[in-house]
């Protein structure tokens, strides 16, 4: 389930690519904490520097000659940073002056992330209830004591509207404001209290509800377990596990919560591809088919790629592929750091037996370092046209049948990847929330500062020529604005759908976002 935190992590909304979840640095045992307001203020300052030299060495968009404004934003994000870090007095002001520097790079995949454990701060504080994005407004998702009443939509605080107080108290710390998806992942946080010293914590707030306006005065209390489920279902409901099942005759759900799944997890992906294609007959026969991307955070594209395959075949899949991104390139940038990652990588790869990944690994990593002996910023990884994966006997009927996507608002990194695939095939819908978007700036790497109080989240590469370009997005053909997203809400949108009769075919083109 993806919930909403209280207490940092070092890869907090970054959806991890690639070995990033894999291979992570451990983070030290408890870094020994600033014992004073100037210490914490000096720990900023000094980690936020540390940071951005961090990003010049390592991260691809300091050298990308596609992006020549990278620098100048990282400075931006620096001067912004450092402004913030001068006011800071406490471990909540810390993190949040990290956060006001995140927000200014705008990427997922970059980031310096606190390993300061949520002991060292204030428990979090919510009013007593909850709130959705649904589209165009903040509204109450639950509301355990009755006010403000579940469904009432959020006007405003203390004689500021809703949509400037959610852009200052939250955007300015979190999430990509100019992304629709963000809106649904990122918003509700409004009401919780992470005691930013930065925002003014709302104190009076307007609803609207049936036509008539209400007024309500906040009652902040700690977060408690109750508050913590109520967070943690509001945006997307309780995600089901990998893995499907039927909620009627002919219609199947598959589960696809996570792209970095443990053992269980990939036994049960394999199952799915095993059953679709031993019992290719039935799955041609089904009414529908939805897959169900809620709680997925990213990972490795692979699990969706291979789910494709099994479903239309491999050499559709192939071709589609192919025909989706034609000049695509993968640039590796060429540090000591990174590619001593990579090789360490492939070293970890071998040692646990997975050969082929282990193979890719050792190949980036000694292309990394022959571009060093050359004083190269690059390893452009060749570009091979391997023969098509061949589509079995079974599967040479072509699958036509309707396929759903459910998408939610934070959907990003190889949760993207699935949707790009996914959408090459006419017969697929997408349904829910916008996604969210990435940056072509990818397969992170965790890099501890000497602090030992934070990690610089670094990508390692960068695709070139990416059909989906930098912050551009997916828009759904079937929004989904019920306040309660479950199984059964979903699927009475999915079957009004196959109702009105065969979906016509929909082409999907990323987005771009807006301002």
């Amino acid at each position: 389930m993806r919930a909403i935190r209280f207490q940092q992590s070092p890869l907090k909304h970054v959806a991890a690519l690639g070995l990033a979840v894999l291979f992570a640095v451990p983070a030290a045992a408890g870094p020994a904490l600033p014992d004073s307001p100037q210490a914490w203020r000096a720990a900023a300052e000094a980690d936020i520097a540390a940071a951005v030299q961090v990003t010049r060495d390592n991260h691809p968009g300091a050298r990308d000659p596609y992006n020549p404004g990278f620098l100048a934003n990282l400075e931006a994000a620096r001067v912004h940073g450092l402004a913030l870090a001068a006011r800071v007095r406490d471990a909540a002001g810390y993190n949040a002056a990290l956060d006001g520097f995140n927000v200014r790079i705008g990427d997922g995949h970059a980031a310096i992330r606190s390993l300061v454990d949520a002991a060292a701060r204030p428990p979090a504080r919510w009013p007593g209830f909850v709130t959705a994005w649904r589209g165009d407004a903040l509204y109450v998702a639950a509301s355990p004591a009755g006010q403000p009443a579940v469904g009432s939509k959020l006007l405003g605080c203390d004689g500021m509207d809703a949509r400037r107080l959610i852009r200052d108290n939250v955007f300015s710390f979190e999430g990509r404001v100019q992304e629709a998806g963000q809106w649904w992942s990122v918003a509700p946080t409004l009401f919780v209290d992470a005691h930013n010293p930065f925002v003014t914590l709302p104190q009076r707030c307007s609803f609207e509800a049936g036509g008539q306006a209400s007024e309500h005065v906040l009652a902040w209390r700690e977060v408690d377990a109750q508050a913590k489920r109520l967070l943690a279902e509001s945006e997307e409901g309780v995600p089901r596990p990998v893995g499907m099942f039927a909620p009627r005759p002919n219609l199947v759900w598959v589960s696809m919560p996570s792209f970095k799944p443990d053992e269980a997890q990939r036994a049960a992906y394999r199952a799915i591809y095993r059953d679709i294609e031993g019992q290719r007959a039935r799955w041609l026969a089904l009414d529908a088919v939805v897959v169900d991307l809620r709680g997925n955070g990213g990972g490795s594209s692979a699990w969706s790629l291979d789910f494709a395959r099994a479903l239309w075949g491999g050499e559709r899949v192939a071709a589609a592929r192919a025909a989706y991104s034609p000049r695509s390139e993968t640039w590796w940038r060429a540090s000591p750091a990174n590619t001593e990652y990579m090789l360490s990588a492939a070293r970890q790869l071998a040692d646990q037996g997975s050969t082929e990944m282990a193979a890719w690994a050792r190949s980036a990593g000694e292309g990394m370092r022959a571009a060093l002996a050359r004083n190269e910023d690059f390893h452009v990884e060749k570009k091979t046209v391997a023969a098509p994966a061949a589509t079995p006997a079974a599967a040479a009927a072509p699958f036509t049948r309707p396929v759903y996507v459910v998408v939610p608002g934070h959907c990003a990194s190889a949760c993207l990847d699935a949707i790009d695939i996914l959408t090459r095939f006419p017969n697929t819908t997408l349904v829910g929330a916008p996604s969210s978007a990435d940056s072509t700036y990818m397969d992170v790497r965790r890099h501890p500062l000497a602090s030992g109080l934070a990690a610089m989240v670094v990508p390692n590469k960068m695709v070139v020529n990416r059909e989906r370009d930098n912050g551009q997005y997916y828009e759904p053909r079937l929004p989904v604005r019920d306040l309660v997203w479950s199984v059964e809400t979903l699927l009475e949108t999915i079957e009004a759908d196959l109702a009105r009769g065969q979906p016509a075919p929909q082409a999907y083109t990323p987005r771009s976002s807006g301002g």
